[in-house]
Order: C-alpha cells, then sequence, then structure tokens
C-alpha cells in the first residue's frame, strides 16, 4: 500500500470518531421514566402504629385480628351519639370476630367534650370505661350542647355506676388523663381525621355515611378478603 493511501486511510479513521464522539456528547438526555400515579380510587392504608397505640381502648377483641374498626369520636358530637346503636349492634354480632377500638376526637368547639373523654379515661382506671362511655352517650341529651360546665353531670353518672368517687375525681383532673386524651386527638389529626365519628376498617378510612348498614357491608367486605 503506498504512502498515500495509507494517509487516507488514516484521515477517514480520524474524521469518522470525530463525527462518532460529536453525536455521542451531543445527543439530547432521554429523560428517565416517569413513576406510574396509584389508579385513582385506590385507598389509603393508615399506619398502624398511629391507628392503634399500645394503650389504645379495645371494646371488643377479635382473637385472630383479621379485621379490626378504629373510630375516633366525640362524646358530645350528635352525629356519635346517632351511630353508637349501630357499633354496639355491631359488637355484639361480630363478636369474636372483630376488633373495635375507641378513641377519642373532642372537638374543641364542644365546651364539655374534653371533659368526658377524660371522665371516660378516668373510669377506665377503675375498669368501668365501658358503662362509663355508654352512660354518657345515653345521658347526652342532658349534657350535651351547654356552655356550662357539666362536670356535676359526670360526677353523677361515676356515682350510679359505682366508681370510687374520690379517685375519680383525681383521675379526672390528672393532667396525664388530659394528656393521654390529647394524644388520641392528635393521632386522628396526623390520620386526616377532621371530623367526627371517624372510622378506619383494617387501615382504610371508611367514607359512607357512618350508619349500620354502611359499617356492616365494610366489615363483611374486609371479613372475606
Amino acid at each position: 500500500m503506498s504512502a498515500n493511501a495509507r494517509i487516507s486511510l488514516v484521515v477517514i479513521a480520524v474524521v469518522a470518531a470525530v463525527v462518532t464522539a460529536l453525536f455521542v456528547f451531543n445527543r439530547p438526555n432521554t429523560p428517565a421514566p416517569a413513576a406510574q400515579p396509584a389508579p385513582a380510587g385506590t385507598p389509603s392504608t393508615a399506619p398502624a402504629e398511629v391507628l392503634v397505640r399500645p394503650n389504645s381502648h379495645k371494646l371488643s377483641t377479635a382473637p385472630d385480628g383479621k379485621v379490626t374498626v378504629v373510630e375516633f369520636l366525640d362524646l358530645e358530637c350528635e352525629a356519635c351519639r346517632a351511630a353508637y346503636p349501630g357499633v354496639e349492634r355491631l359488637r355484639a354480632e361480630y363478636a369474636g370476630k372483630v376488633t373495635f377500638v375507641l378513641r377519642y376526637f373532642p372537638i374543641p368547639s364542644h365546651r364539655n367534650a374534653e371533659l368526658a373523654a377524660r371522665a371516660v379515661e378516668a373510669a377506665s382506671k377503675q375498669g368501668k370505661l365501658e358503662p362509663m362511655y355508654q352512660g354518657l352517650y345515653e345521658t347526652q341529651a342532658q349534657w350535651g350542647e351547654q356552655q356550662t360546665d357539666q362536670r356535676g353531670a359526670f360526677l353523677d353518672l361515676a356515682r350510679r355506676i359505682g366508681l370510687d368517687l374520690p379517685t375519680f375525681e383525681r383521675d379526672l383532673d390528672d393532667p396525664a388523663t388530659q394528656a393521654r386524651v390529647l394524644a388520641d386527638r392528635a393521632d386522628g389529626t396526623t390520620l386526616g381525621v377532621r371530623g367526627t365519628p371517624t372510622f378506619f376498617v383494617n387501615g382504610a378510612q371508611y367514607t359512607g355515611r357512618p350508619s349500620y348498614e354502611g359499617l356492616k357491608s365494610a366489615i363483611d367486605a374486609a371479613l372475606a378478603k
């Protein structure tokens, strides 16, 4: 091969390399594939460690733990009072099959809601949470929606359900009792609770009307999975 031919081949090779390099370095960046959003309507699940704390009150317990219903409630809330008979009926029907958890969410605009929650918490220390919880709903028409302190009504109820009154009053006023109630409300706020009653069925917020029929349908669907 002549010298001129060899020089021509070298020039061609150099030109090819330069063109290839220019193509590589000037090529537009290819964006990474975008993350696909979750399908519309997919329910989010509340973090289990926030939804049910170790000290959360379980009104009923299912040994298999398959289905848990959590209610954030305000004992002065009329809608909570309206849902209460249905919840009690469901507790009876699903005894041993569904765990029902009570969590406090006193609305600040309800004058006696926080005090009522503290009354339930104080009663729990004497093993009488359920009688106090039920008694407050059953007498809500007498003490609810009042702009005066209803402590006397709660003390009367404590007397009727057999609580030791000095102990009850001490626990009612204990800062730890108030902190316990407010911790529940803080968890509710974290979970997106904006009003009461708010129910979660196996971590998914129930968004239908809180009727017996609606909650029963949600529970049955969870049990069927």
